[in-house]
């Protein structure tokens, strides 16, 4: 069978090089791709906004399922146009991806369904955002409505960095202006972060073992929001049983319900960003669509067959399927342009590619472009830096000796992935 990852960061290269290990699959195709995706499979030249072509080369080429990567294309309905013509698409409706095009729809979907969250309040006019603030005087989390590439959210430790926030939302328009129309406003919660993964078949839902991202750019947790500085999975003891049972009860269970009581089922992948607090289990933020780079660390772990798993995803039939893990750990680092996540630098040449792999890291590309066959950077997040094997410990040895084997100019990363562990045993 032949299979269609749309996309072109590092997610969908993970995702297209486990596609390629299916014993299922023939052919692998990749829209639009990069370089990377270029090494397990074919690159078409269809935008992931061209719904209409994309579809139309699905159903030239015989494509069996299409595996979408990224939340723009969900969001335009690239499902429901697959759907409408007979071809099988791994990913939700428009309608159900709007628990990540809006944030305000998704606060108000978990307030109708009563899943735990943190406390918000939704302006559409900056004054009274402003003014709002200024009542509260305290820190505060500031969420633009609309898609801005995981940029769009403000923990700010006060209200001085709350007023800054809403500006380049609602008033300069930093994440466009349908973005920016609406903010959240939401209490700070405190606790530990967690991503967690569903596969969900419009009924059914089996959570995937767990990651935990690190958002911020730079050590520590500081410095500004990123689409994600890199990511470890699993994440060992964050959660306890009654944490577990919550999780399936309060969360998983209320969503999926929700959607098809709302005639939405949800059909794909679904990312539920939690925070671990002393009072219970909340919700940050659902994506309807793998997290980067949590993706990747996933794809690295995975045992089963993804193709399978989509498969009977679309076709209803997931209750008839297990999830298999290697016994392994997995890391992913992120490396960034520099200037991200503002202005980056572009055009950089790339060496040390090869050495990194010959240290034993699995590299995924997310942000480069073949130049007259030189790798050069041409994105904020540039590439995914993986490694595996039985400890945290060791899968960190050999990541961080392959990050610092590649080189270019204004490379940027942490150096504290996977060390949150050690982070809380201080506290």
């Amino acid at each position: 069978m032949k299979v269609l990852v749309v996309g072109s960061g590092g997610r969908e290269h993970a995702l297209a090089w486990k596609v390629k290990q299916s014993p299922i699959v023939t052919e692998v195709f990749i829209a639009p791709g990069n370089p990377g995706t270029a090494t397990v499979g074919t690159n078409v030249p269809i935008k992931v906004t061209e719904i209409d072509k994309l579809a139309d080369f699905a159903q030239t080429n015989g494509i069996t399922l299409t595996l979408v990567g990224p939340e723009i294309p969900l969001t335009l309905g690239i499902s429901d146009a697959f759907k409408a013509r007979g071809l099988a698409c791994f990913g939700p409706s428009k309608a159900a991806s709007k628990l990540e095009a809006s944030k305000v729809e998704m606060k108000e979907f978990l307030r109708r369904h009563n899943i735990p969250t943190a406390a918000f309040k939704v302006f559409n006019k900056a004054e009274d955002a402003h003014a709002y603030i200024d009542e509260v005087d305290g820190p505060l989390v500031v969420k633009s409505d609309g898609l801005a590439a995981g940029k769009g959210v403000t923990v700010a430790k006060n209200a001085a960095e709350a007023h800054d926030a809403v500006t380049r939302v609602m008033e300069k328009f930093e994440f466009g202006r349908e973005a920016g129309a609406q903010v959240v406003i939401e209490e700070v919660l405190k606790g530990e972060e967690i991503s967690v993964f569903a596969l969900c078949d419009g009924r059914n839902a089996v959570l995937l073992d767990y990651a935990q991202d690190h958002k911020q750019l730079k050590d520590g947790d500081e410095g500004p929001m990123t689409g994600g500085m890199g990511a470890f999975s699993p994440v060992p003891g964050l959660l306890s049983p009654r944490d577990e049972d919550d999780l399936v009860r309060r969360v998983v269970f209320p969503t999926m319900a929700g959607l098809h009581k709302e005639g939405r089922p949800y059909v794909g992948v679904l990312f539920v960003g939690l925070m671990i607090t002393d009072s219970g289990l909340k919700v940050l933020e659902y994506n309807v669509r793998f997290g980067d780079p949590e993706c990747q660390t996933l794809m690295m772990r995975l045992d089963s067959d993804l193709v399978e798993l989509c498969l009977a995803c679309v076709n209803g039939k997931l209750d008839q399927m297990t999830v298999a893990w290697k016994p392994v750990t997995a890391i992913c680092v992120t490396l960034a342009s520099g200037g991200y996540p503002a202005d980056t630098l572009n055009n950089q040449a790339i060496t040390g590619l090869d050495q990194a792999a010959a240290l034993g890291a699995t590299v995924f590309h997310a942000g480069t472009t073949d130049r007259d066959g030189t790798i050069v950077t041409s994105g904020g997040r540039v590439l995914s830096v993986c490694a595996r094997g039985g400890s945290l410990d060791a899968v960190r040895t050999v990541a961080y000796a392959a990050t610092d084997a590649i080189r270019y100019e204004g490379k940027q990363f942490r150096r504290d992935i996977g060390k949150r562990r050690e982070a809380r045993k201080a506290r």
